[in-house]
């Protein structure tokens, strides 16, 4: 509107019709405009001015004296304050189901450069072939790494819960937290172009469970690792392509969080489960494959080691290695061509690294019995299914180079059968947690079965002189035993037993008992009986498998845990 007026005035001047009052408003007019101008201008520079300013403070002015942050006791915080600060508490002191690991910490921080090359390169040697099958299906020409590392700050475990339960596994539930500053750079080519993508400031909390089961007697002592999450992790990091961060494209971050989150928990939310077989089950936990039959036919040509008389042979088998009790032929008096066509049977647990050992021995009345020669069959020599049999020459000792072995001490003759089991008498999964029995191993007696005693832990034991404590078994007769745990009040062994009944044991009852052994250099005690119970192996047969804790009579507090099974034939 004022240049409008001002135009006007201006015609009027020229007409010579301006009046002096006109005149004085065009002079305002012209001040006003310029004024206007000016302001605009000064306004301009005055926000640029303030803004280079200002960053040159910012930047050139920082304080050097920094302050050491104030460390204070928990009760000295107000209620609002400890609410900001509780997500950052460990769960070891929040939860008193939580141990404090900090041992595991400091092994992760002094371990971390090695264990961050090795799972590098095992991460990497993981994805080339999946990027190599994957790249001609997007025509990508290739992807390469040309620099790969986690960073230097490793994983911090902020507690973790250990479950104890009745079977043969271990349960963790550990609280991660990691914040990392990874270097992972990957160059893709495709089309003639060249994109660089790098990954950087990763963080992970996690809530993960971890069951290694079944456990086993050998090492590392469990065949397979069973990871699950508790709860949807937090994932965050940045992606940069060409250098810019994608990640600060509005709505990307949130959407690229939520598809993280439910992917991984599709896949790995409990119940659902990652498993990482470690070992082979059947062969980690030495279950049985198969039987072998022997039936000791005769002996020739046996060496005499009486004084008077010929020798007393009889004749021990056992699978090499095998802490169970050898089988024993019978006693032939003075004979040194004994005949005895005796059948055992014998459970095998790996036919590839197991041997037969004989052992012919000449039976004493008075001190030990001497051995008169022996040898071993390796079961991988024998054909399944077929009948083998061998004629063995009575060696001194195993050792090939040794030269008493060059003597003759006469020959043994044996038949050999190995039967393997079949696929569906194969256990599917050893860990004692089903209901579900495994069927007899082929060749038990019609009618009859296998009991399987597994005697797990005993708890509260209490001797007068010394707890050095091990389970005698007692079945029909035939005593089983189980190791020595020393200066051990609450012992655990989970050792298998087998019985080879010819019918089920209905009406009998085994006797366990739980015997503690006197040290070696305390001649003037013996051993000592913690307890003991009587089982009736009734409800065993009618329930196929029972999985007890049992009071020990003659103890205080003393108990046992033993489960049994019945594989009826």
């Amino acid at each position: 509107m004022e240049i409008n007026q001002l135009l006007s005035f201006f015609r009027e001047a020229r007409r010579g019709r301006l009046r002096f009052g006109q005149s004085v408003q065009l002079q305002r007019i012209k001040m006003g405009v310029i004024s206007t101008v000016l302001g605009f201008t000064g306004f301009g520079i005055g926000v640029t001015a303030g803004v280079v300013i200002g960053y040159y403070l910012f930047i050139y002015f920082q304080p050097t004296d920094v302050k050491d942050v104030k460390v204070r006791p928990l009760v000295e915080y107000d209620t609002d304050s400890l609410e900001k600060i509780l997500p950052e508490i460990p769960l070891w002191i929040k939860n008193p189901d939580f141990e404090r690991i900090d041992w595991l910490n400091k092994f992760l921080e002094h371990m971390w450069p090695y264990l961050d090359k090795a799972i590098c390169r095992t991460a990497q040697d993981i994805a080339k072939p999946i990027i190599a099958e994957n790249t001609a299906n997007y025509k990508i020409d290739s992807v390469d790494f040309e620099s790969f590392s986690l960073g230097t700050l490793p994983p911090t475990f902020h507690g973790m819960k250990v479950y104890i339960t009745e079977e043969h596994e271990l349960i963790m539930e550990p609280s991660l937290k990691w914040a990392a500053n990874p270097n992972i750079l990957a160059v893709v080519k495709a089309y003639g172009l060249k994109a660089s993508i790098q990954v950087v400031d990763l963080q992970i909390f996690a809530s993960p469970r971890i069951t290694l089961k079944p456990l086993v007697p050998s090492f590392p002592c469990f065949a397979k690792i069973t990871v699950s999450l508790m709860d949807k992790p937090h994932v965050d990091f940045g992606l940069k392509l060409l250098g810019s961060d994608i990640m600060a494209i509005p709505g990307l971050y949130r959407f690229v969080q939520e598809t993280i989150k439910k992917q991984v928990a599709s896949m790995y939310l409990w119940p659902k489960t990652l498993e990482v077989p470690i070992l082979d089950p059947s062969k980690a936990s030495k279950r049985p494959v198969g039987i072998l039959h022997v039936k000791v036919v005769r002996a020739q040509n046996l060496k005499k080691k009486d004084l008077l008389g010929k020798s007393d042979p009889y004749v021990k088998l056992k699978l090499a290695d095998d802490k169970l009790p050898s089988k024993k032929t019978q006693v032939k008096k003075s004979n040194l061509n004994p005949e005895w066509n005796e059948e055992f049977k014998i459970t095998v647990t790996d036919p590839e690294t197991q041997a037969l050992e004989v052992n012919v021995f000449d039976w004493e009345q008075v001190g030990k019995h001497e051995r008169m020669g022996m040898n071993m069959v390796p079961l991988k020599d024998l054909v399944p299914d077929e009948t083998k049999t061998v004629t063995l020459n009575l060696l001194k000792t195993m050792d090939l180079n040794d030269a008493q072995n060059d003597k003759n001490r006469g020959q043994i003759i044996l038949e050999l059968t190995y039967k393997p089991f079949k696929e569906d008498q194969l256990p599917t999964e050893v860990t004692g947690e089903s209901d579900t029995v495994e069927k007899p191993p082929e060749g038990t007696p019609d009618g009859g079965g296998l009991l399987v005693v597994i005697i797990h832990e005993a708890q509260d034991l209490e001797g007068k002189h010394h707890t050095n404590p091990y389970v005698k078994i007692i079945f029909r007769g035939e005593e089983k035993k189980t190791e020595v745990i020393k200066k051990n009040r609450d012992p655990r062994w989970d050792q298998t037993f087998e019985f080879m009944c010819e019918q089920p044991p209905v009406n009998d009852r085994m006797h366990v008992e739980v015997v503690s052994k006197p040290p070696k250099k305390a001649l003037i005690y013996s051993k000592e009986t913690l307890g003991y119970v009587d089982i009736s192996l009734a409800d065993v047969v009618t329930n196929k498998r029972i999985n007890e804790r049992y009071h020990l009579i003659d103890s205080k507090n003393g108990q046992v845990q033993i489960e049994m099974q019945w594989r009826a034939s």
